[in-house]
């Protein structure tokens, strides 16, 4: 159980080392978002994070599939041809 504690004009809250190194806190930027039955205190979750260094992996092992090279390789821009599907 913890209580809230002045700090300077705001309030803040102590949270036990227990509870922090359960719910994997340590270290990390956090969230508050207010629910019904009160606070509800999580950690930024960044849902990137890797996704380079996985499509990265996936394609050292797909290079030598030649359809998706081609898509990886199609320009981003409309050159006015018109796409067959």
């Amino acid at each position: 159980m913890t209580t809230l504690v002045r700090i300077g004009n705001s309030q803040g809250v102590r949270i036990p080392k227990a509870i922090i190194e359960q719910a994997h806190l340590e270290n990390k930027e956090l969230v508050f978002k207010v629910v019904d039955a009160g606070l509800l205190i999580a950690p930024i979750e960044n849902v990137r994070a890797g996704w380079k260094e996985k499509f990265d992996r996936v394609l050292q092992c797909e290079k030598d599939e030649s359809v998706d090279r081609e898509w990886l390789d199609a320009p981003l821009i409309d050159d006015g041809e018109e796409w067959e599907w």
